[in-house]
């Protein structure tokens, strides 16, 4: 399963969170941490479907090498996601999250909805997971890098980072072997930032990303399809990026708040 889907399935479990469907709904969601776009301009010429375009999946390369040579940063995430009824209607739902950033080992993560919000602290010796609306949390000791991390936190856990294709993709970890076409969709205005659109196929999902043109690209837009439902339900992802953020380095350490409840944070069994 590519990180992309495992993303998917995350934003599907944040978003039911908030989701008002009746018993009868299905859990079919997809998501992969702002903009209106202007129609894309036209491509100089047709991209050829299933083809796999070296140019293109050399971008997401280059945007992914450059997002790791970021040390301090703050990207701000919406997400809205398709959910859809068992007579094929779909319903929308949307979350927020915003993560503050410092590499090699230290993050920081809020998640909300209407119905929920979750903090997440790393600070490179010790994880926190925080429920305000109930005052619970949860601490378990570890050291690693983020990406580290957050293969972790995944696998034995369960828990998922939003927008965490940011910290993967481009490296080894999020290997481009499974491509079945890759394109080069043209350009479009994303709030008013010229931006290349690329569109990509795999096994079980289709996925476009649109990121700002020149040295230093960044993704500020991700739609995710789902192609093993026959509904086709979306995911948009938009991202806000401040480059020279203001926080600092105690942002990282979780202090529990008067009265909260410490819990277990207990392993996932594996099938």
């Amino acid at each position: 399963m590519t990180l992309l889907k495992v993303n998917a399935i995350c934003l599907a479990v944040l978003l039911s969170a908030c989701s008002t469907a009746p018993p009868s709904a299905t859990s079919s969601a997809t998501q992969p941490s702002t903009m209106a776009a202007a129609a894309p301009s036209a491509a100089s010429t047709s991209p050829a479907a299933g083809v796999v375009d070296p140019a293109a999946v050399q971008a997401i390369t280059s945007m992914g090498s450059y997002l790791q040579t970021l040390r301090r940063f703050e990207v701000t995430v919406d997400l809205t996601g398709e959910r859809v009824l068992a007579d094929g209607q779909k319903l929308t739902h949307s979350a927020e999250a915003d993560l503050q950033v410092a590499r090699p080992n230290r993050i920081a993560v809020q998640t909300s909805t209407t119905a929920m919000r979750r903090n997440f602290y790393y600070d490179g010796s010790k994880i926190a997971l925080q429920f305000p609306d109930s005052n619970y949390y949860s601490t378990v000791d570890y050291s690693g890098t983020l990406g580290e991390l957050i293969a972790k936190l995944r696998t034995s856990y369960g828990v998922e980072f939003p927008a965490a294709d940011l910290f993967v993709l481009g490296t080894p970890a999020a290997p481009l072997t499974n491509l079945t076409s890759a394109m080069n969709a043209g350009q479009a205005l994303i709030d008013g930032m010229v931006c290349d659109h690329y569109a990509f196929r795999q096994p079980g999902i289709d996925w476009q990303i649109w990121l700002t043109t020149g040295s230093n690209p960044v993704p500020l837009k991700l739609v995710i399809t789902d192609t093993t439902d026959d509904a086709r339900p979306q995911s948009t992802t938009h991202f806000a990026w401040n480059m020279k953020p203001t926080f600092k380095d105690s942002r990282f350490t979780f202090v529990p708040p008067s009265g909260a409840k410490a819990i277990e944070m207990v392993p996932v069994k594996n099938q």
